[in-house]
């Protein structure tokens, strides 16, 4: 049995989902008065009364299936035994669960249970954690009559293709529990039941592998699984494990809580926490998979330092590394200045370490030159929700796209680059309510199996702003609105401003189609479903955050979600889909160079002086330099020391070759991080980080959720990230002197009004907290603008389209944007370190058919693509997914270049960069690009140089 660390309960598997909150209705379960819900199961009901009733096919992540008969139970006044899964309680119901014949009917169907079933359990890889072992007890068989000489299953071949779970049939009792949860939880139907009656068995298809099928590893058949069918390989390597720590994974913003299961110090598996309040039991192949990263040999387990980028690392003790890092700065900003210096967050950290970080830019830099890899993703929503909405996050819970009727996507691709969400989202989609995704490509949530009515608007990259106002357009002049919600909620006269302009014929669907390439009554028939179709919910990515008119777009889909009502209660709300772990978190720790945490501005004399008064310095009043500030102060001369903590500027930000320069001129860049990323290559200090498994704090996610982080391990470096921190900050001269990530919270809570009700101890106690939490919203904030709005009154906004600079002519004369896949994570740093590399272990670049047909192109062909920035060379995959003139790629391996083609162009007015538009040109080569060989040679170089280092130390190296 495991024992969990767990701050609540850990949740017990009461046979069947929690039904519907019906009248209560009262029954009698072997003798014991029990009142529950109407739509109760009695299976579920007897488990409330703490009354056990032998299953197997049943559980309560799945809907009741009936299939086992082991719950079967007696009904007085009903004929035979109805299995109690399937059956709903009645008033008055006299229900028998235990007597002879119930055992002996319960010990024939697991005696033909087991005759099928090999007699191997003391070395079965899941001996003491089998359900189908504990059942059998349950039951108390104690012989099997039925010989194994005839027709059984014990021989039936494994499938190991996965590099994460095998298939061993022989134990399957074809109890359906895998392929409903691949229906029923994942959404994806790959698994099936083939055959009939003894014949029948668990099919991923004809002929066809676990690997090489639809199965996308989520992990919801091994979940599952009552017996050792389906089973981690991880766990047949080192056994089951003996107890398990409840933390929070630390790869997209979705937020899933996971039992890190432990045996001794050795993470054996990551399970999804059923009490989780983002995921509710569900993960993803990297959450639930993809953590071998965190004990790669690749890891940097010892501080480096080096007077230039020339030369070899020399490894030194921290206290050396840190004072080595401290001097340079300090004699930096003696000779160039105060403001000569700076530091950049990370949304992989927790948001006590980043909160660190920005503190020592402010009170120990002096000066707010911080910023963080938000710059880059969400900043324009961060812009344009307080602009409009009065607060720079999402509205929802993500459990509120249950209650959607009409659900929009704008630029984001939930299955893959938020799949738990992704899967919520199918499910409502199956029950009925209507999708409609604006995206240049054909994403896989418009393949939703059983999709009721969808609608895809194929807009062309760099056309969201007049997507957005031809949707409003309709709603307006087909007097579509929510006049009610209007004069209760929004500032009237900006209302009016707004109505004249968006009625204005320029922004009807027909006007708009020339510029955005979709049908005109298309556009129709999606504006009138949003606007009258029950509750309407928006959910938009980065396919509307990185373009020049990010924060424009964010605006314009705010005054869609007011004008129609579609705000401030369940199922409908604006909700921008976080990329990175902490991309919430971090902005709210006051990462911007232009805010304090709690998103207050620098120039506020009031809560600048809450924090002047608490950190005991002044802090400057005007805002200091953006990332893209930064490097362009840097190659101009006036920039020279950044501290980077977790974040991998070289590979992930714009204009790679830029970027470059930009670090080579600095006489300082100190890297904080758990690889030698390519950001790391350029620096003169390296500092080893810590994965999230080494670590204490929280992490807030896509829906405002602050969950914790636990230590798992100790840091295989001796030092978790805020502990670093604190010590170049006391190296520094500033007092740091926090003894553990609670402590930092407890600041953060004392200076931050909406985290003011926020403390480890409430988090302990009740498992998550949704800000705003504090006097005003005590138990936290699940729904935002209930009531009304931070600003008192909506405010809409004037989004004029202005099209991009970056167009397409004869010499470019194809759109190039960009995204994610499944199996990999951001720049890939840590899932490329895992068997993931399985799916996707190279970048390629996806073409239209019509567009491979003029070049002359072949799937898996080499293509040079060039841009007005740079040229990199990929590999063509044809695909229909496109539409003609537009071409896809993701950014996943730092050889790829993705970002060497990709330009300065950014939004107006965050400074996120324009990643989804870019002109190319698409032609054949034979070898790769100029740049992509000066990486190469500069890659080997430095890892050279780094094993050089660890050589002297005596430290095995990676190969």
């Amino acid at each position: 049995m495991i024992e969990h660390f767990d701050p609540r309960q850990h949740a017990q598997d009461l046979g069947t989902p929690e039904p519907p909150q019906g009248p209560p209705v009262s029954l009698e379960i072997d003798g014991i008065n029990v009142t529950v819900p109407a739509g109760t199961s009695l299976l579920r009901a007897a488990s409330l009364a703490g009354i056990q009733i032998p299953k197997l096919c049943a559980t309560d992540s799945l809907d009741a299936y009936g299939s086992c008969r082991l719950c079967a139970v007696q009904v007085t006044g009903k004929r035979g035994y109805p299995a109690a899964c399937t059956t709903p309680v009645e008033a008055g119901m006299q229900v028998t669960t235990q007597n002879e014949r119930l055992a002996k009917l319960r010990r024939n169907v697991m005696e033909l249970y087991i005759s099928d079933h090999p007699l191997d359990c003391l070395t079965c890889p899941a001996n003491g954690d089998c359900e189908l072992q504990d059942m059998a007890g349950a039951v108390g068989l104690r012989q099997v009559r039925y010989g194994f000489e005839g027709e059984n299953h014990l021989q039936a071949e494994q499938d190991h293709s996965n590099p994460y779970f095998s298939f061993d049939p022989s134990k399957c009792i074809v109890c359906s529990r895998c392929v409903r949860a691949c229906e029923e939880v994942q959404g994806t139907f790959a698994l099936t039941i083939e055959g009939r009656g003894f014949d029948s068995k668990v099919s991923v298809g004809p002929e066809q592998s676990f690997l090489a099928s639809d199965c996308v590893s989520c992990g919801a058949c091994v979940q599952a699984c009552p017996t050792s069918t389906l089973m981690e390989k991880s766990v047949i390597e080192a056994g089951q494990p003996e107890h398990s720590i409840v933390t929070t994974c630390a790869y997209c913003g979705v937020g899933c809580s996971f039992e890190a299961q432990m045996k001794g110090d050795q993470l054996v598996r990551m399970v999804p926490y059923k009490g989780g309040d983002a995921n509710h039991g569900h993960s993803c192949v990297k959450g639930r998979f993809a953590f071998g990263y965190a004990t790669h040999p690749d890891r940097l387990t010892s501080p480096m330092v080096r007077e230039s980028i020339d030369q070899p690392w020399r490894q030194v003790s921290w206290q050396e590394a840190i004072d080595f890092a401290a001097q340079r700065l300090k004699a930096i900003q003696a000779k160039h200045g105060r403001e000569s210096i700076g530091g950049i967050t990370s949304s992989r950290c927790t948001n006590e370490e980043t909160y660190l970080v920005q503190k020592l830019v402010r009170a120990a830099f002096g000066n707010n030159n911080t910023d963080t890899c938000a710059r880059v993703c969400h900043s324009p929503t961060g812009y344009g929700l307080k602009t409009t909405l009065g607060e720079s996050a999402g509205t929802q819970t993500f459990d509120s796209v249950m209650q959607a009727d009409t659900i929009l996507v704008i630029g984001a691709n939930p299955t893959d680059a938020h799949p738990v969400f992704g899967s919520m989202m199918r499910r409502r989609l199956r029950e009925g309510a209507t999708l409609i995704v604006a995206d240049p490509r054909r994403i896989d949530l418009l393949k939703t199996p059983h999709l009721k009515a969808a609608q895809h608007l194929p807009l062309r990259p760099g056309t969201n702003v007049a997507l957005i106002n031809a949707l409003a357009h309709v709603v307006v002049t087909e007097d579509l609105e929510d006049h009610e919600f209007i004069a209760k909620r929004c500032d009237t006269a900006a209302y009016r401003a707004w109505r004249d302009f968006i009625s204005d014929a320029r922004h009807s669907p027909e006007a708009s189609e020339a510029i955005t390439g979709v049908d005109a009554e298309a556009v129709r028939r999606a504006a009138r479903s949003y606007a009258t179709v029950g509750n309407g919910a928006i959910y938009y990515g980065l396919g509307v955050t990185e373009h020049s008119q990010g924060s424009s777009m964010v605006m314009g889909i705010a005054n869609l979600a007011m004008a129609t009502g579609n705000i401030g209660r369940e199922g409908v709300g604006v909700n921008p889909l976080r990329g990175q772990n902490n991309v919430q978190g971090s902005c709210d720790m006051g990462s911007f160079p232009h805010e304090l945490p709690g998103y207050q501005h620098v120039s506020n004399a009031e809560a600048r002086g809450r924090f002047e008064a608490a950190w005991g310095v002044d802090l400057d009043d005007e805002p200091g330099l953006r990332i893209p500030n930064m490097f362009d102060a840097a190659i101009e001369g006036s920039f020279k020391a950044l501290y980077v903590q977790g974040e991998d500027i070289a590979q992930s930000d714009p204009n790679t070759q830029h970027v470059e320069a930009a670090l080579s001129s600095l006489e300082c860049l100190i890297v904080q991080d758990i690889f030698l990323n390519e950001t790391a290559k350029y620096a003169h200090v390296l500092l080893p980080g810590s994965s999230f498994l080494e670590k204490d704090g929280t992490f807030t996610n896509a829906e405002r959720r602050i969950n914790r982080v636990r230590q798992v391990t100790a840091p295989l470096a001796g030092k978790a990230d805020w502990e670093v921190t604190q010590e170049l900050a006391q190296a520094l001269g500033y007092p740091m002197n926090y003894r553990h990530p609670s402590e930092i919270m407890d600041e953060i809570a004392s200076l931050t009004p909406s985290f003011a009700g926020v403390s480890y101890a409430r988090l302990e106690a009740e498992g998550s907290l949704q800000w705003p939490c504090n006097a005003e919203y005590p138990v936290g904030t699940p729904t935002l603008h209930e009531v009304d709005f931070p600003i008192g009154l909506g405010r809409f906004a004037i989004t004029e389209y202005v099209a991009t600079e970056e167009r397409t002519n004869r010499r470019f004369p194809l759109l190039l944007t960009t995204g994610r896949i499944l199996s990999q994570y951001n720049v890939g740093a840590q899932t490329r370190r895992t068997d993931n590399q399985h799916w996707h272990d190279e970048d390629v670049l996806e073409l239209h058919p019509s567009d491979a047909e003029v070049r002359g192109v072949r799937d898996g062909d080499w293509l040079g693509i060039t841009s007005r920035a740079g040229q990199t060379v990929l590999r063509a995959r044809i695909s229909e997914r496109m539409q003609p003139g537009v071409v896809y790629t993701t950014f996943h391996h730092p050889g790829s270049g993705a970002n060497v083609i990709t330009t300065d162009n950014s939004d107006w007015a965050t400074n996120c960069p324009e990643y989804k538009v870019t002109a190319v040109q698409v032609e054949k080569v034979s070898q790769p690009s100029a740049w992509q060989q000066r990486f190469s040679d500069f890659d080997r170089q430095q890892r050279d140089h780094l094993a050089s280092a660890q050589q002297v130390s005596g430290k095995a190296v990676a190969p």
